[in-house]
């Protein structure tokens, strides 16, 4: 075989090799290029896991002493209250509004036996008043007028004795001279100054006012009955009204059971 023979076929095997060469990574590249394909075509999402530290999760977080949380720890949370707590709680205010009934119950009664007083007091001045009228014009009319004056003065006095029974009851207390405790002559000086009449205050110096009555037989409502250790006011029929003592109060009682035993005066101020 000649050189140039031999030459051509050596031309023609490496064109040969190359040929082949690159056929190959031809190949290469059409596989990669199927599996990009069927990459892209995945019908499910890849899913990625997070891996989570649960140790450090469970971790508490301390708080600076100092840090602002907005006043959280000083919320106002209403406790609750027990049953028994509800229930002593309408207990009291039961008791509280039965109270304040009782107290408005007992003002209405004191203002209305204050009302009945004053109109009572009212009518007695209005009987004086009328009387000492009356006893006025007597006064400058004929020898008639005297026995219409003392008329008037008994009507007066049985005034006297009528606002004096009202007082049944009230309380006796030693050196008072008012409603809210009176001894006997303080009483009877009360009952007197509300028809305008001053006596003194003790029972030893009112057993001397006035025009002295001979005996009992004589006395008139509105007469004084004094000693030096009592005093009280004829009502008549042989009872009077006077202040006994702590015990007893101001009571209606007959001459014989009281003080009077031992001796008194009968004075006539009307």
């Amino acid at each position: 075989m000649s050189v140039k023979r031999i030459s051509s076929v050596i031309t023609a095997v490496i064109a040969s090799g190359c040929m082949l060469f690159a056929v190959v990574p031809s190949a290469q590249a059409a596989d990669a290029a199927s599996n990009a394909v069927v990459t892209s075509s995945r019908s499910f999402p890849k899913v990625q896991t997070v891996k989570r530290d649960l140790l450090a999760e469970s971790t508490s977080t301390s708080v600076a002493k100092g840090d602002d949380w907005g006043d959280i720890g000083n919320l106002d949370v209403p406790k609750t209250k027990s049953q028994a707590e509800k229930d002593a709680e309408a207990q009291a205010k039961a008791e509280a509004e039965a109270q304040a009934k009782a107290e408005k119950e007992a003002a209405a009664a004191a203002q209305a036996q204050a009302e009945a007083a004053a109109a009572s007091r009212s009518q007695a001045r209005e009987s004086i008043d009328s009387t000492s009228s009356s006893s006025s014009d007597a006064s400058s009319s004929t020898a008639d007028s005297s026995s219409s004056s003392s008329s008037a003065a008994s009507a007066a006095a049985s005034a006297l004795a009528a606002y004096a029974s009202q007082f049944v009851g009230y309380p006796y207390a030693a050196g008072g001279n008012t409603p809210s405790g009176w001894d006997c002559s303080g009483f009877v000086q009360y009952v007197f100054a509300h028809f305008g009449i001053s006596l003194p205050r003790t029972s030893g110096a009112q057993a001397t006012v006035g025009t002295a009555v001979a005996s009992l037989a004589d006395a008139k409502p509105g007469d004084i009955l004094a000693n030096g250790s009592h005093a009280a006011i004829y009502l008549g029929g042989g009872l009077i009204i006077n202040a006994l003592n702590p015990a007893d109060g101001t009571q209606i009682t007959t001459v014989n059971v009281t003080t009077f035993a031992s001796g008194y005066s009968i004075r006539r101020v009307l």
